[in-house]
């Protein structure tokens, strides 16, 4: 080897090994005497013949306190714990396309990784505020409801709020396989085991998952691997959007991520605060929240599910993500009930950048069928119960001759293919019958 190509290995030595010794494991955290080493890097705990890697998550008195990324079934007193000096990093590129991955970036079935691999780190931060170009074009997704009614733009960052069994990973699927971005990357975050072969097989499907990357860390995983998870989809997103691609980022649930995150926090010793959420998780939630988007190379147009207990829209999580994100989209238990899919309830959802998206008369068409939508559910017990007669409004009696057009226009079948075009012309048609 030639001596240039030595000096390029010179960085990369590290020529002095840190040791600690485990003193003791309570619940999910492992604490330790020494070795030297920071928040967020990885350590290795040699417990017999494995080597269990674990993060540093705090410090007490002069102890490392460590949180494994997997079970601590062999660790006991006195296992040596190796400090790598790093945070975690996972391998990233184009060969990845079409797998599917662990927290770590390793396939799920047990494979070997793609070779021309790019090792990047799984925490960065979110690009400056002054770089980000303005959001200016639209994205297709190929749902009628969200590209008509609820445009969304390249580089906007989207939740979907719902309670368990409306819709949100079948809705996932249909943007995953009709979209017209470049790369999909799908973070499937403390589901059950069964649903994520599931939502590859069904709800994906072989085309969808051609063009995609899916990260998945189950709820029987520890709390890290779950936060891992997350963040392991968001840096593989950055990867592409560098390269100058339009990714879609979709990740379900973020919620499950602040639950990993409360486990977390809790475990070592911080306060409990609004529904037994730590500081932490609001931390968290932003600095997540804030990566994806646009830079000056590329974009990440991001959807993140948000499970809301009880249909609750006003609980914690449910509160701040709405806060930071470019809009959200509602899925409604009742329109579920009645059989309407996508269950989006239009009047409460909304996308905050259509107005700088759309043409003046697209969004004059929005306003229409919104205007016709809401003035029927305000009348709805009056039709209901037959207390109204005709003729005595006009908006009325002109709700409530659209309303079943409007409620077809907004169904869309599971594999149905609409593009944007197509909505926004059957849209406008739509709003000038009865204008």
């Amino acid at each position: 080897m030639k001596a240039e190509q030595l000096l390029l290995y010179i960085p990369k030595l590290v020529p002095i090994k840190r040791y600690g010794r485990v003193k003791r494991v309570v619940g999910l955290l492992i604490e330790s005497q020494g070795p030297e080493s920071s928040i967020g890097d990885v350590c290795l705990i040699h417990a017999g013949q494995r080597r269990i890697l674990a993060e540093v998550v705090g410090f007490k008195d002069e102890n490392v306190m460590l949180m494994p990324y997997t079970n601590v079934k062999e660790i006991a007193p006195g296992s040596l714990v190796e400090a790598t000096l790093k945070p975690l990093e996972v391998k990233v590129g184009e060969s990845l396309i079409g797998q599917v991955v662990d927290a770590f970036g390793h396939p799920l079935n047990g494979g070997i990784l793609p070779k021309r691999l790019t090792s990047v780190p799984t925490e960065q931060d979110p690009p400056n505020p002054l770089t980000r170009p303005p959001i200016v074009e639209p994205m297709e997704v190929g749902v009628k409801v969200i590209d008509s009614l609820l445009t969304i733009g390249k580089g906007q960052r989207v939740g979907i709020f719902a309670g368990s069994g409306v819709g949100k990973s079948t809705l996932l699927g249909m943007i995953a396989r009709n979209t017209k971005a470049d790369l999909n990357v799908i973070a499937l975050i403390g589901e059950r085991g069964r649903e994520v072969r599931e939502f590859i097989e069904r709800d994906l499907g072989p085309e969808g998952l051609k063009r995609s990357i899916v990260v998945a860390a189950t709820s029987d995983q520890p709390a890290l691997m779950r936060i891992k998870g997350a963040l392991t989809a968001t840096a593989i997103a950055e990867y592409f959007r560098d390269r100058g691609m339009n990714v879609m980022l979709m990740m379900d649930s973020v919620t499950r991520v602040a639950m990993a995150q409360r486990e977390v926090g809790l475990a070592i010793g911080e306060p409990p605060t609004t529904k037994g959420y730590t500081p932490s998780v609001f931390a968290l939630l932003p600095k997540l929240l804030e990566r994806t988007g646009t830079n000056e190379k590329g974009t990440i147009t991001a959807f993140y599910t948000v499970l809301v207990d009880g249909d609750d829209m006003n609980e914690p999580i449910a509160d701040t993500v709405r806060g930071i994100l470019d809009g959200h989209i509602v899925l409604d238990r009742k329109l579920a009930n009645q059989g309407q899919y996508p269950a989006v309830h239009v009047l409460k959802s909304v996308s905050r950048l259509m107005n700088h998206l759309v043409t003046d008369e697209h969004l004059e068409a929005a306003s229409i069928i919104r205007n016709r939508l809401h003035t029927y559910i305000q009348s709805e017990d009056l039709i209901h119960i037959g207390a109204y007669k005709k003729g005595t409004s006009r908006d009325i009696d002109e709700a409530i001759q659209f309303y079943p057009s409007i409620i077809q226009f907004l169904k869309q079948s599971m594999y149905e293919q609409v593009s944007m075009k197509e909505s926004v012309d059957q849209l406008i048609n739509l709003s000038r019958k009865g204008g």
